[in-house]
């Protein structure tokens, strides 16, 4: 066995394997690096969601020509110099691997100047090679163009995700490093479009406005609280207005994004009772404590950092997020508020004295009976049509026994009907049809029991049907179809809803497209943030508010990874939109509504059983009902 020392070149390609992953993490180590050369205006510049160009421009500190050249050698930092610097870590990067491992898959060109400079750099790298170094001129603080990232490597970029799906993760990065300084300006172009133009904000609330939408911001309310352990400060999204997608979920330790899901639990425990089962708040809570308290060097991406006391923390946080919600009413109130409302006046007593009030009489015929004679009035009844007449008819004191008289006015209105013209009309009606056709109950009736059950009688008793899971089925199998054989119903809206998800989740639309055509859905972008909803499969509603909670659902749906076989992600994304269509229609089933359910449940292939494994059916034996008695 031969022991020896690996070269350079490819100890630094292992080394990129761990910290650059995909060209997210080219912009994440290259954001942090900027803020930590003292910038206040970070501009990043993607091509082909990065496989082409990931370019970071910074007016930080910026480097001289030597330590241009130096930044790229492994674990070359001006962060730290001995061990004990590591307890004491108050910047993003401190390790040196960054730049060295981007430089091992990529070919990178650094352009950089310092503020006492007359004149700049342009350093090139490439396969950890130093290419050239050369003058430029170019403004105070650093360009890094990170180009054709693994060319040298094509296992690794044939690994890479869509456009689409890799671009959604440089967002990821990019609005984790923006929400940890407000007070810098960042901004995001890809493929020659701004995403985001970020100046620097007031606070951390127009911060989070700015990156996601005034939507987020209305449903929070203020985190705080200050220990002798920790600072925690922040906002927790109120109950009511919890969805069942995972998103805008961020927590900062000194600064710094990472992911714990321990205290995401002591959060969560926090909501318990007050948000349906499923569903998941948002919540911004930044962390403040001792340096020497935590470790942030256990993961080479530097997502998770260990608490030296972390149960400690767990229970902090869950009474500071506990005591935020029990502060903040979430019931709407009533607002007495009558500025601006108009004027109702008030009448006194006697204004009816002044003014009198008649009371008007309608002619009333107590003894007629709409099933005699088709609906018509018979010719012998005393009361003619007196649509149009102003004389105002009133109880006489006459011997009639309805208690009032017929007009015996001559020039008063004709009768609906001269006589002989309704036996006419009933002689004629035949040739020309009725007016109303006979609808008679089938044969076996349905009975919709709480717009949840069907109930029909059978040879052996009672058929009880769950709407609900009935309409689990019939979608299922039209979406298999549909994705299938590609035959699909489009319900188009009257008025499209637009619906704000964000920059990640409207990319994840974008993603899924051709899918969602094809099962129906008509979803267009609007803006970098925002779909509209043109049309929804048939049996969806298209009420608005319905709409957006059908679109929070199908983020989740698509947020969940398919990498099984085709035929298995067609069923299993056709199974969850079938759950989502028959959450989404609750209007009300009239009898030939659930007849016409009946006909379409029965005609699928497995009427028993929706395709998760849920009974549809039961029966309900003469002698179970004879039990009941």
């Amino acid at each position: 066995m031969d022991i020896r020392i690996l070269p350079g070149n490819i100890a630094n390609m292992i080394a990129a394997g761990e910290v650059v992953q995909r060209p997210a993490s080219v912009v994440k180590e290259l954001m942090e690096n900027a803020l930590d050369a003292g910038a206040d205006q970070v501009t990043v510049v993607i091509q082909d969601a990065g496989r082409t160009l990931v370019q970071v421009i910074d007016n930080g500190c910026g480097m001289s020509p030597d330590e241009a050249v130096l930044c790229f050698e492994r674990h070359a930092t001006s962060k730290i110099a001995t061990a004990e610097d590591l307890m004491d870590i108050r910047t993003f990067g401190f390790r040196g691997e960054a730049l060295a491992s981007i430089a091992a898959v990529a070919e990178v060109t650094l352009r950089t100047r310092r503020a006492e400079d007359e004149v700049g750099c342009e350093v090139r790298f490439a396969d950890s090679r130093h290419i050239s170094t050369d003058e430029a001129a170019v403004p105070k603080g650093a360009n890094f163009a990170v180009r054709n990232l693994f060319y040298n490597v094509p296992a690794r970029r044939k690994f890479l995700k869509s456009d689409n799906v890799e671009f959604k993760h440089i967002v990821s990065e990019f609005i984790h490093l923006a929400l940890t300084r407000d007070d810098v300006g960042f901004s995001l172009v890809h493929n020659g479009k701004d995403i985001y133009v970020l100046k620097p904000a007031k606070s951390l609330k127009f911060r989070i406005q700015d990156l996601l939408g005034q939507n987020i911001v209305n449903e929070l309310v203020d985190v705080s609280a200050e220990t002798s352990v920790v600072r925690i400060s922040g906002y927790a999204g109120r109950p009511d207005m919890a969805k069942k997608s995972q998103g805008n979920q961020y927590l900062f330790v000194n600064g710094r994004y990472f992911r714990s899901a321990y205290l995401n639990k002591a959060i969560l425990k926090a909501y318990e009772n007050l948000v349906h089962e499923g569903a998941a708040p948002s919540y911004f809570i930044w962390l403040e404590t001792d340096p020497h308290a935590i470790d942030v060097n256990i993961s080479p991406t530097k997502t998770e950092v260990k608490f030296e006391d972390d149960s400690v923390i767990f229970q902090i946080l869950y009474a500071c997020v506990k005591e935020a919600l029990g502060k903040n009413s979430f019931v709407a109130s009533i607002d007495f508020d009558r500025e601006g409302a108009p004027e109702i006046p008030v009448f006194s007593r006697d204004f009816e004295k002044y003014h009198p009030v008649s009371e008007p009489y309608p002619a009333i015929d107590p003894t007629y009976n709409p099933f005699d004679n088709d609906g018509f009035p018979s010719q012998e009844s005393p009361f003619t049509n007196t649509i149009g007449n102003d004389t105002e008819h009133r109880p006489s004191s006459g011997g009639n026994d309805t208690g009032y008289q017929p007009s015996a006015d001559k020039e008063g209105p004709m009768p609906a009907y001269a006589p002989g013209e309704l036996s006419r009309y009933v002689d004629r009606r035949d040739d020309y049809g009725k007016l109303f056709e006979d609808r008679t109950l089938p044969s076996k009736a349905v009975v919709v029991v709480q717009n949840r059950y069907l109930v029909t009688s059978v040879r052996s008793g009672l058929l009880v049907i769950n709407i609900r899971r009935a309409k689990e089925r019939i979608f299922y199998e039209r979406f298999m179809k549909a994705l299938s054989a590609n035959e699909h119903v489009t319900q188009c809206s009257l008025f499209p809803v637009p619906v704000q998800v964000g920059v990640e989740n409207r990319l994840l639309f974008e993603e899924h497209s051709s899918m969602l055509a094809s099962l129906g859905f008509d979803i267009s972008p609007f803006g970098n943030d925002t779909i509209v909803v043109n049309g929804v499969p048939e049996g969806y509603s298209v009420e608005p508010g319905k709409v957006q909670t059908m679109v929070s659902d199908m983020i989740v749906a698509l947020t969940d990874d398919h990498n099984s076989l085709a035929g298995l992600m067609q069923s299993a994304m056709a199974e969850r939109f079938a759950r989502l269509g028959a959450s989404s229609d609750s209007s009300a089933v009239s009898s030939a509504e659930a007849q016409r359910l009946i006909d379409a449940l029965f005609a699928c292939g497995n009427a028993e059983f929706t395709s998760s494994g849920h009974r549809i059916m039961t029966m309900i034996s003469a002698e179970d009902l004879d039990r009941k008695f």
